[in-house]
């Protein structure tokens, strides 16, 4: 099999194009240049895909013998992962980048250049793993080391896609053993740090990042009852959840501090409260998609729901849910309410919705976050989080 292996400069993109090249597949090695700015350097552990993660993967692909090729994404990846970010944000929302990068960049823009070319197949170095259902569709699974398991940021692949990507980590034990393994085989990145944080913004400051590139707008701070407790120098740079950096001038009564609760782009309001109010039991997601045919068994009402377990963040603990299937309508006015509450009238587009009802609360959920929906190990689908509510309270 003709494979095309992305190679991040990793020890992860490393072991999987040298277990491609075991498995005796026609490999051939690609570093995707995602960076405006070809100069960029790794500022310690943050970001990748810069100018020195090319030529660690260079290196290896080297000791693989096997050809190995630089492909400019940058206009793309600006186009679809940053471009969107800002967007997300200057709407109200949280995104999250990996799972952009994932769907549009690394399997879309990469996979269909790769076919294209004559490829059979893209090897990453993620922790996941493909295994076949009983009609032999290819099915999205956790990877065997749940520590490191990254199938949340999957979440967004179409069975087409599945059936062109290779993991070939997945079944790994653990990091350890991948990082052994480099070892024994004399790679230099071996022990090189995991890349973390948002890799277009390599000093991890997002709200300044934001600053520069949305024009933000001073307004007003408020709690739940609509009392003004201070003022912000600009709504977008807020998120669900955010503790810290809030600049209220009036302490709240019981000495307690108050949480993010909500962020209206259009009245340009912060609304905070208590840490209970952040926790929430129902959602509706846009923008779904199924990494394998949608489930048979899922109808369009609570009742006829199916029981399976909900993730929202890449590292947070699944939930026990119900979830069923719902219209989103794209011209909601704005005062008109649903079973989830007051509309904000953000850009929502035209499509299946997914609406979940967790077992647990879940505390700092924000509108562009990602849901993830799990039959025990296997990834059923995703969706883009656009409302949550906490019923008792509603």
């Amino acid at each position: 099999m003709k494979v095309l292996a992305a190679m991040s400069g990793g020890v992860d993109s490393a072991i999987a194009a040298a277990r491609a090249v075991d498995a005796g597949h026609d490999v051939v090695g690609v570093h995707l240049a995602l960076s405006r700015m070809p100069g960029t350097l790794r500022t310690g552990s943050r970001g990748c895909c810069t100018i020195e993660d090319s030529r660690d993967a260079h290196v290896v692909a080297g000791m693989l013998e096997i050809p190995f090729y630089v492909w400019d994404f940058s206009e793309r990846f600006k186009e679809d992962v940053v471009d969107d970010f800002i967007a997300e944000y200057a709407n109200g929302r949280t995104p999250n980048p990996c799972m952009r990068c994932n769907e549009r960049i690394k399997f879309a823009a990469l996979l269909d250049r790769a076919i294209a070319l004559g490829f059979d197949a893209v090897a990453t170095g993620h922790y996941a793993e493909i295994l076949p259902s009983e009609d032999g569709t290819p099915e999205l699974h956790r990877g065997a080391d749940l520590n490191k398991d990254q199938s949340y940021v999957l979440g967004v692949l179409t069975p087409e896609q599945l059936a062109h990507c290779l993991f070939p980590i997945g079944a790994s034990a653990s990091k350890a053993d991948v990082r052994a393994e480099a070892t024994e085989r004399g790679f230099p990145v071996a022990n090189k740090p995991d890349s973390y944080d948002i890799c277009f913004i390599p000093d991890g400051d997002t709200k300044a990042w934001l600053t520069d590139k949305i024009p933000m707008r001073p307004g007003l701070i408020r709690d739940e009852e609509g009392q003004t407790l201070g003022e912000h120098d600009g709504a977008t740079t807020y998120t669900v959840g955010q503790r810290k950096g809030l600049g209220i001038e009036r302490p709240s009564a019981d000495g307690k501090p108050r949480y993010v609760l909500g962020v209206d782009p259009v009245e340009n309001t912060v609304t905070v409260g208590p840490q209970e109010a952040l926790a929430v039991d129902e959602l509706e997601g846009i923008r779904t998609s199924w990494a394998g045919p949608a489930p048979a068994d899922m109808g369009e009402t609570e009742d006829s729901g199916i029981d399976c377990e909900v993730q929202i963040r890449a590292h947070a603990d699944p939930v026990p849910a119900r979830v069923w299937l719902g219209e989103v309508r794209t011209d909601v006015p704005e005062a008109e309410t649903d079973p989830l509450g007051p509309v904000v009238p953000r850009p929502r587009p035209a499509g299946q919705v997914l609406r979940v009802r967790v077992e647990e609360p879940l505390h700092g959920v924000a509108p562009g976050q990602t849901m993830v929906v799990y039959r025990g190990t296997r990834v059923l689908g995703q969706a883009t989080i656009d409302r949550a509510r906490n019923r008792a309270r509603a």
